[in-house]
C-alpha cells in the first residue's frame, strides 16, 4: 500500500518533513535546519494545471516538490511542445533558469501540489554558512545532466517497448525511494505526455502497454500499474543495472 502524503501538511517545517533528506544535505545540525526554514516558503500550492514557472520568467527561486507532481516542457514549432521531464516529491526544479538568469520551460502541476520555494538570494547568502549546502545543490545539477543524457541514449538506441519498460522502471526506483511501492503506482501524467517524452505515438505506447500485459510483466487499468515481473521487466530493458537490482529484491 503506498503512503500518502497530506496534503494539509503545507506548514511542515523541513525538520518534520520525511522527503527533506531528499532535496537538503545530509548531516545538517537542528541550527542549520532552523537557518533554512527561514528562508524557505512552505506555504505554495498548485492546482492541476497551474504554472509554476513558465519560459523566460527570470530567475528568483529553485522548488522542491513535497506533493504531487510536475511536468516540464518546452515550446516547438507549431506551436507544439516537448515534454523533457516529470518531477516528483523530493525534487527540485529551476536549475534551467540559473545560466541565462531565465528560465528556458515551462513548469506545470499535473495533479494538486505543495511547493517549498528556495529564493535564490537567501540561498547564495547562506551557502557559505551552511556545510554541504552548495555542494549538495551542484550534486544536484549533476544528476538532472545525467539524466538528459540517459534520456537522450534511450530515444537513440531503444525500441519503444524498451523506452516504455525502462521509463516504468524509472518511475518504480524514484517511487521505492521515497518510501512507496516499488510494484504498484499511478502515473499522474497522461499518455500522451509519455508519448511525448519518449518520442512516441500515442497508440504506439498503449500498443506496448497492451503487449507487456499478455506478456505477463504489467498489469495496466487505466493509470494504475503493477509490476508483476520485475525481474524480466529489467531483463527485457537490457540493462541490469543498481536500480533493478533494488526493485527486484523489493528494497
Amino acid at each position: 500500500m503506498n503512503k500518502v502524503i497530506n496534503l494539509k501538511s503545507v506548514q511542515m517545517s523541513c525538520t518534520q518533513c520525511s522527503l527533506s533528506q531528499l532535496c537538503l544535505p545530509r548531516g545538517l545540525d537542528n541550527d542549520e535546519f532552523s537557518q533554512l526554514d527561514k528562508i524557505i516558503k512552505h506555504e505554495r500550492t498548485l492546482k492541476k494545471g497551474e504554472q509554476l514557472f513558465e519560459l523566460g520568467q527570470p530567475f528568483k527561486s529553485l522548488y522542491a516538490v513535497r506533493s504531487g507532481s510536475v511536468k516540464v516542457f518546452l515550446p516547438i514549432k507549431n506551436g507544439d511542445v516537448q515534454v523533457v521531464g516529470f518531477h516528483m516529491p523530493g525534487e527540485l526544479l529551476g536549475f534551467d533558469a540559473i545560466g541565462h538568469n531565465a528560465h528556458t520551460c515551462t513548469a506545470v502541476a499535473l495533479e494538486t501540489c505543495n511547493i517549498c520555494e528556495l529564493p535564490s538570494a537567501q540561498l547564495h547568502e547562506h551557502a557559505q554558512e551552511i556545510p554541504g549546502l552548495y555542494e549538495h545543490l551542484m550534486s544536484l545539477m549533476s544528476d538532472e545532466i545525467t539524466e538528459e543524457h540517459e534520456m537522450m541514449l534511450m530515444l537513440g538506441r531503444k525500441s519503444a517497448e524498451e523506452r516504455i519498460a525502462t521509463f516504468l522502471l524509472n518511475l518504480s526506483a524514484r517511487y521505492s525511494k521515497r518510501g512507496f511501492s516499488p510494484h504498484k503506482f499511478h502515473l499522474t501524467m497522461s499518455r500522451n505526455d509519455i508519448a511525448n517524452y519518449l518520442g512516441l505515438a500515442v497508440e504506439t505506447v498503449s500498443r506496448c502497454i497492451t503487449h507487456m500485459q499478455d506478456e505477463k510483466l504489467i498489469e495496466a487499468n487505466r493509470k494504475y500499474i503493477h509490476i508483476l515481473d520485475m525481474e524480466h521487466l529489467c531483463e527485457f530493458v537490457g540493462t541490469i543495472d543498481h536500480e533493478c537490482e533494488m526493485m527486484k529484491e523489493g528494497v
